[in-house]
């Protein structure tokens, strides 16, 4: 999960991404450069329409930047064929999106094992993996439960078990708390935080203040640019779920 010393993780340079619109060409990323090392807890931040979403789809890649640089963990992917990015993001990258994107007729175990289909991997170690990962998301008793015999938190507790059983480099959530209420989300944060101390990187795309406080940096969107990229002291997510179990 580890990269070498003073290899950054995700590092993009010059990309662009640009959309026919009719007649109309949409420049939806305009010459960003940045980098984002192994380690790091990053919120991605913007106003709808301010290239945020199309950034994450990059550096995921769901997608190619029209010109410009793309290197993850070192290699370069901007150019790589769709069956070639396929491939990266099922070894390098976890997903975990605002609507879980659950199967509704498997359970919690197999939801897991989805991943790891793709990759080939044999039934007994898919198996071993996917109870592994629900095991560390807290939800190993929730095994044989199907999404609709749980709650929201639960079924995004599956989906980010999801994302980790191939052991990503990185761990992209698109507005993973969007779905859920504040006392759920704090909890999916203090998720995310535990993990981001074990040494995942975690990229978070967000519009949600509330969200991005909990953050080490956080690099904001405006028309297809970086406005402002700046590290900060982050809110304690345990000091706040104490407050608001006060509250209640």
């Amino acid at each position: 999960m580890m990269d070498g010393a003073g290899t950054a993780l995700v590092a993009v340079k010059d990309i662009t991404r640009s959309f026919r619109m009719g007649q109309e060409t949409v420049q939806a990323l305009a010459g960003v450069s940045l980098e984002i090392a192994t380690g790091e807890f990053v919120a991605v931040m913007g106003p709808s329409g301010s290239g945020k979403s199309t950034f994450m789809n990059v550096i995921g890649c769901l997608d190619r930047p029209t010109s410009g640089v793309y290197r993850l963990a070192g290699e370069e992917v901007s150019r790589l064929s769709a069956t070639a990015l396929a491939g990266v993001r099922n070894r390098r990258i976890g997903f975990v999106f605002q609507q879980f994107n659950l199967l509704q007729r498997a359970d919690a175990l197999a939801n897991v094992e989805l991943p790891m289909v793709y990759a080939g991997i044999a039934g007994a170690e898919r198996h071993r993996r996917a109870r592994a990962a629900l095991a560390r998301v807290g939800l190993a008793d929730r095994a044989t439960h199907r999404p609709m015999e749980l709650s929201g938190g639960q079924q995004q507790r599956v989906a980010i078990a999801r994302a980790l059983v191939n052991e990503p480099a990185m761990l992209l959530a698109d507005e993973p708390t969007g779905a859920l209420d504040s006392r759920t989300s704090l909890g999916i944060i203090a998720l995310f935080r535990a993990l981001n101390a074990q040494g995942m990187t975690v990229i978070i795309v967000t519009h949600e203040e509330e969200v991005a406080r909990f953050a080490d940096r956080v690099i904001r969107f405006r028309d297809g640019k970086v406005t402002t990229d700046g590290r900060q002291e982050p809110a304690d997510v345990v000091a706040e779920q104490s407050r608001l179990q006060g509250v209640a």
